[in-house]
């Protein structure tokens, strides 16, 4: 929007729905392999199965199932003793059998919850209303002469549909419980969280009311939100609209809507669907399927670290903070680089103290997410190399800066890095001090400044100091020895 909209008067209420693609190696229905879209050949991992042909019976994927109680877990939900599949009728190109198996009346799993952090350090629980097994549907490619071509690959893949209640406030409470399911699903390994590769897709409903009212006025559903950052900025974007749409005297319409980021805007897209539009009713080629406790408890014991108990685990055995440790269980490829950083024999609190700082800021200037940190040049051993050579005091805090940025542009061994850029940090006190006495007679202003008392014109020798070596100089040689010569001044 041009304007952005400050007034307490509305808030939003928000529900989201994410799709949920899952890792198993094989289609929920059939026995053809689940493949990426984005480096597999067209229409080659299908059958007449998932191509919906005539005669074809589906089968129940276990591993699917297995898969999705454990997100039910991991949500706290309730696990449905009983399970029926429902055909979701509807025609688009990209269904081949002119409907989609689904859950409808009997989901998976239902009444769950997860707590998410907050930016001002509270914590909010958002309610799960419910987790559903379904099949996803082949991917449509339009192109520009007007036609369009169809990719079955993706046709059957198991889909986890994940449905919160309308429990979220803004854009950032969105944006909060969108991150933390997707560490969760990352942590339990049956979702990548690649959402640009199309396998988390994120759908917010969003209405806007007067605070204090507990109606629940017309939504709208925005969807082609292929990042976290885009489902915040359009979920920010619509309830601006909603709200000018109210305060001018009009009423929003119910539909779908999608994010347009090039403008940076949502556009209509259709008419909302609602249920009945699906005439779902069970599905007749499969039977209900009876979900038993020992299944369900079998299924929690292989279960895996869940992030909330990682950032315990980091907090109570590795004495890091809240903030350091709520940052680096976040996303599992984080955690998973940090700890393999610290099993490499680094500290820590060091370890996480550079890679908060130094590697985000390099990511951050290419313009990667932090869970594409396993994309980085820089391989976790060669942190702790390059922390435990500042330790030993073989470079400096500034040279090992360099080097890392070095290693993340261009690669190669830290070791040669130093000895090609002659970063070895310089600690022979005659080299010191001559290069000390240099500049302080190259700045005879800023010596009487300090004689007079302007303390703090030392920062700006020692700056001086490190420029003429290049950066290589021993910080605390550095300064011990200009207050020496300085004082020698007086």
């Amino acid at each position: 929007m041009a304007t952005k909209i400050q007034t307490p008067a509305y808030e939003a209420v928000i529900g989201m729905e994410v799709h949920a693609e899952l890792m198993t190696e094989s289609k929920m229905f059939c026995r053809c392999a689940v493949v990426d879209l984005t480096t597999a050949q067209p229409n080659t991992a299908v059958c007449p199965v998932c191509l919906g042909m005539p005669g074809v019976l589906p089968v129940i994927n276990q591993q699917a199932i297995e898969y999705g109680i454990m997100v039910g877990l991991a949500l706290n939900c309730e696990i449905a003793e009983f399970n029926q599949f429902a055909r979701k009728n509807y025609f688009y190109p990209d269904l081949p059998k002119g409907y989609q198996i689904s859950q409808y009346e009997f989901p998976l799993a239902v009444n769950g919850y997860v707590m998410i952090d907050l930016p001002d350090g509270s914590t909010k629980r958002i309610g799960i209303r419910r987790a559903h097994l379904e099949e996803d549907t082949g991917k449509n490619t339009h192109l520009s002469d007007g036609t369009s071509l169809v990719d079955f690959n993706r046709s059957g893949v198991p889909l986890l549909e994940i449905v919160t209640e309308p429990d979220i406030r803004n854009a950032e409470e969105a944006e909060a419980y969108c991150r933390k399911l997707r560490a969760i699903l990352q942590y339990l390994g049956v979702n990548s969280g690649d959402m640009s590769k199309g396998v988390l897709r994120v759908e917010a409903n969003i209405s806007v009311r007067p605070v204090g009212s507990n109606e629940f006025r017309n939504r709208t559903e925005v969807k082609n939100l292929n990042s976290i950052r885009n489902m915040f900025r359009a979920t920010q974007y619509e309830i601006e609209r909603q709200i000018q749409v109210w305060e001018s005297g009009g009423s929003v319409v119910q539909e779908t809507r999608g994010w347009d980021e090039q403008k940076q805007k949502t556009f209509s897209q259709r008419s909302k669907e609602s249920a009945h539009d699906y005439r779902y009713f069970p599905e007749p080629d499969l039977p209900v399927l009876e979900i038993s406790r020992e299944w369900v408890e079998r299924v929690r014991a292989h279960m895996p670290e869940l992030p909330d108990t990682k950032r315990e685990r980091f907090m109570n055995a590795l004495g890091l903070s809240a903030y350091d440790a709520s940052v680096l269980v976040a996303d599992r490829p984080i955690a998973d680089y940090f700890e393999n950083a610290v099993k490499s024999g680094g500290d820590a609190k060091i370890v996480a103290n550079w890679m908060m700082g130094e590697l985000f800021r390099l990511m951050n200037k290419a313009g990667l997410e932090r869970e594409q940190i396993n994309e980085i040049s820089v391989k976790p051993e060669q942190l702790v190399e390059v922390i435990q050579l500042i330790e030993k005091k073989t470079i400096n805090n500034n040279a090992g800066k360099k080097v890392l940025e070095i290693v993340y542009n261009k690669g190669g061994e830290v070791s040669h890095i130093i000895q090609s850029e002659g970063l070895a940090q310089q600690s022979d006190e005659g080299v010191l001090r001559t290069a000390v006495m240099q500049v302080l007679d190259q700045n005879p202003s800023e010596v009487t400044r300090w004689l007079n008392g302007e303390e703090k014109v030392i920062k700006f020798l020692m700056g001086q100091v490190m420029r003429a070596m290049r950066g290589t100089g021993d910080a605390q040689a550095v300064q011990r020895l200009l207050e020496e010569e300085l004082n020698k001044r007086k």
